[in-house]
């Protein structure tokens, strides 16, 4: 029987896979199970946590979450993705086509759904947020919204940079209704 040397330090950034293989085993970790929040890892492997949000936080998140509902395929809430750039947690997700059968073992995706998104909480930065949208493009994300609840707005990102709207027929009129 061979026994694998355990690694002694992370030498380059990690591959998504290797992100997903570490988020998988923090998800399946005991001690993990009841902390409050959310989990991200860099690209070196340094876990992140954000407190949980805010009611209103989550009243955003349910709104858009129905209006995508217009679109058919899939919505995902709370949506792991592992990217070039870290494994990271979007607050919604939305994708042409459903998961494969099967795929409810996943613990992260691999490839970013055409649509990711983030409502902006206090504890989100500026440098944080812009990491975010390169990261869900990089992974294969059609578009990025980052929904700003306080001043009430939407920010569309595409490969092509900020945009003045989005090319998802949804609408976003009475979201902060």
């Amino acid at each position: 029987m061979k026994v694998m040397a355990a690694q002694e330090l992370i030498e380059a950034p990690l591959s998504p896979e290797e992100l997903a293989l570490r988020y998988r085993d923090l998800c399946d970790d005991p001690h993990f199970a009841n902390v409050p929040g959310k989990i991200e890892i860099d690209l070196w492997g340094r876990v992140f946590m954000s407190p949980p949000p805010r009611p209103y936080h989550g009243r955003v998140q349910a709104r858009l979450s129905d209006k995508l509902t217009a679109l058919g395929g899939e919505k995902t809430i709370e949506a792991p993705i592992a990217t070039p750039l870290g494994l990271f947690v979007a607050d919604l997700a939305w994708s042409r086509q459903k998961s494969a059968p099967g795929s409810e073992d996943q613990a992260a995706l691999m490839h970013a759904p055409e649509l990711c998104i983030e409502i902006v909480s206090p504890s989100n930065s500026r440098k944080e947020l812009s990491e975010k949208i390169g990261a869900y493009l990089a992974a294969g994300a059609e578009e990025v919204w980052i929904v700003y609840p306080r001043s009430r707005r939407c920010e569309v990102h595409s490969r092509q940079g900020l945009m003045k709207r989005s090319r998802f027929p949804v609408d976003l009129a009475d979201l902060f209704d």
